[in-house]
């Protein structure tokens, strides 16, 4: 039997990895479920502007929450450099998936902001009537929610990729790690399956498949920021 050894560096990565996880998953939680759930009225364009322009500060609060949870790079950096010597050619993989997933998300926030242009009631905007801009508003949130199914594809294959890493590499709990490629693949069927059929969206919702990967991120960040990454016997 030999214990496989760990560099610092690896140690320290796993702290950056376990605070990053904590952080941008409560941060998201907050955006998606209480800024967007509480302002965005699914189905209703005059609504939801009323919403955003009652509460625009909230608003414009939640996109940047969106935004420091996108450059969650730090994050997929420190878990590549935890992994690569499971198997470096896999964790790369699994780094430009999440790469993706980050360039994706950042992207579609541009969305956010165009919503708010045409509710800002700027002069040039006098060229459509109150009803054209709330609908051409809400166009745009639907395009970031579009958006937003096509950066979780992405985050779940990466994500499958580490937690098999994770898995394979003894570093945390088995049971955690299986949860976490559970989880992730969850993500990536759904995705692409709720873009082809649209009305399975308001049947299958967060409250189903959410849990998972909340429960596997918010572990996984305590357990690497309490507990830190183990040295596993090699049988």
């Amino acid at each position: 039997m030999t214990v496989r050894t760990i560099e610092p560096a690896q140690h320290a990565a796993a702290k950056v990895a376990g605070f990053t996880y904590l952080f941008t998953t409560l941060i998201s939680v907050f955006s998606v479920f209480y800024v967007r759930g509480q302002l965005i009225v699914s189905g209703d364009a005059v609504r939801t502007a009323r919403n955003i322009a009652a509460s625009e500060r909230l608003f414009r609060i939640g996109t940047v929450c969106d935004v420091i949870a996108f450059v969650g790079v730090i994050l997929v950096v420190a878990l590549y450099v935890i992994l690569k010597p499971i198997n470096r050619h896999v964790a790369l993989l699994a780094l430009f998936c999440r790469l993706g997933e980050c360039f994706v998300l950042a992207v579609i926030t541009v969305n956010d902001f165009a919503a708010l242009s045409l509710l800002g009631g700027a002069d040039y905007l006098r060229a459509f009537n109150t009803q054209q801009l709330q609908a051409l508003a809400y166009t745009f949130l639907r395009i970031h929610t579009a958006g937003y199914q096509i950066g979780i594809v992405f985050y779940g294959v990466g994500s499958a990729v580490f937690g098999w890493l994770w898995f394979k590499s003894r570093f945390i709990p088995r049971g955690l790690a299986a949860l976490g490629i559970f989880s992730a693949l969850v993500m990536a069927i759904l995705m692409p399956a709720f873009m082809v059929f649209p009305g399975l969206a308001t049947v299958v919702t967060p409250a189903y498949y959410g849990p998972p990967g909340f429960i596997f991120e918010v572990g996984l960040g305590l357990w690497l920021l309490i507990k830190g990454i183990r040295a596993p016997i090699i049988k």
